[in-house]
């Protein structure tokens, strides 16, 4: 059973930065893809970036410039930085690794206020 830890969810004011890290057990990280999402109050959970085995990055149209999305194989951790905050970014992040059943993290909280 994998076990996915998330961390560095804060306040931060609009135009902030953030480094969100999702830490997996086991040994499988570095063979699946993995993912952040994210459920702001009142929304639908939605994907915001990812990341295949090899790399390959995906974001969603409202984060692209802004986020950036990492892994780290030597350490089961993956990586979602955060620039220019906007308040719209404020909601629970999750990480997910696209195993079938994807598995999920319990999610941090990040919100974006002055």
């Amino acid at each position: 059973q994998v076990q996915l830890v998330e961390s560095g969810g804060d306040l931060v004011q609009p135009g902030g930065s953030l480094r969100l890290a999702c830490a997996a057990s086991g040994s499988i990280f570095s063979i699946y893809a993995m993912g952040w999402y994210r459920q702001g109050p009142g929304k639908r959970r939605e994907l915001v970036a990812s990341i295949s085995s090899g790399g390959r990055t995906n974001y969603a149209d409202s984060v692209k410039g802004r986020f950036t999305i990492s892994r780290e194989n030597a350490k089961n951790t993956v990586y979602l930085q955060m620039n220019s905050l906007k308040p719209e970014d404020t909601a629970v992040y999750y990480c997910a690794m696209f195993l079938t059943p994807t598995h999920w993290g319990q999610g941090t909280q990040v919100t974006v206020s002055s």
